[in-house]
């Protein structure tokens, strides 16, 4: 196996207008021994065709139907290592790399034997760091990034985000996949505490830089995502000590949404869905275990 191997996958999710430019940066990058893989996740616009078009010498492989960040993903991942590529490099559609990222990434790698997960620092339009590290806030219930402070070698993070996430096959052999239970956020979290779990390290490589364009417009299936899957999150991961402090909170925040519900408040609706979806979830999975 050559060990220099890399399989970048793209996600495709109706992504015309972004999804080109993402693709003609990573045919861009100076590191040559890469396999561009797009994966489209069953979408309505003509971007997956487009892009056959404009880069014929890509793989491309379709879902037919929206399998989420996590399911999408793994039909790229799964494809990677059957191939016998040893790294995978989960990217964005909606990022743009510079042409050096991604050998910088596996510098990174190559300086520290335990680091097999590493993500580069993430700008926004404006090249203000939208993710340069993350910690886990259990008394927040939330996932939050936090600043390098210029920090110039790699580092340490908790967790890595899934924006342009570099992975070895190690990784997946010993843990398994992304977490489909996540349909959309908080899988990145997930797969980075239990790599940490097994003994792997999330490194950050600062020196090397991909820009994120993520659409800032309200979306409310995006809102019932976001409130979800981090229910879905804290229920897993939780230290059994703060479980009890966790049920408090998520009860003063379901009350919290009944108000803002009743106020009539933007997205309160698709936040009580969620807190619906996951208590029904929680007692489905009540009553399985009692037969």
């Amino acid at each position: 196996m050559d060990e220099n191997r890399v399989a970048i996958i793209v996600l495709n999710y109706n992504g015309q207008g972004c999804l080109l430019p993402c693709l003609k940066s990573l045919e861009a990058l100076t590191y040559e021994e890469k396999t561009i893989i797009v994966v489209d996740n069953g979408s309505q616009d003509e971007s997956f065709e487009q892009a056959q078009r404009a880069f014929p010498k890509f793989v491309y492989l379709k879902n037919n139907q929206n399998k989420g960040f996590s399911g999408g993903m793994n039909t790229g991942i799964r494809y990677a290592l059957e191939a016998g590529i040893p790294w995978v490099w989960l990217f964005n559609y909606d990022a743009l790399a510079e042409k050096d990222a991604l050998t910088l990434l596996l510098a990174g790698a190559a300086g520290n034997s335990s680091a097999r997960l590493l993500s580069p620092v993430v700008l926004n339009e404006k090249k203000e760091e939208w993710f340069s590290g993350g910690r886990i806030n259990y008394l927040r219930m939330r996932a939050e990034h936090t600043a390098s402070l210029g920090k110039k070698t790699p580092y340490r993070s908790e967790y890595l985000s899934g924006c342009a996430l570099l992975i070895h096959r190690e990784v997946f052999e010993k843990i398994g996949f992304l977490d489909e239970d996540f349909f959309l956020y908080y899988e990145d979290v997930d797969f980075s505490l239990r790599a940490r779990k097994a003994g792997f390290s999330c490194l950050v490589v600062p020196e090397s830089r991909v820009t994120h364009s993520e659409q800032s417009n309200f979306n409310p299936s995006k809102v019932y995502h976001l409130v979800f899957s981090g229910l879905l999150f804290f229920e897993k991961h939780t230290p059994w000590h703060l479980r009890p402090y966790i049920f408090g909170y998520v009860t003063i925040r379901r009350v919290k949404n009944r108000i803002d519900v009743w106020l009539g408040r933007e997205a309160a609706s698709m936040v009580q869905k969620a807190y619906a979806t996951y208590f029904s979830r929680i007692k489905a999975k009540s009553l399985s275990d009692l037969h």
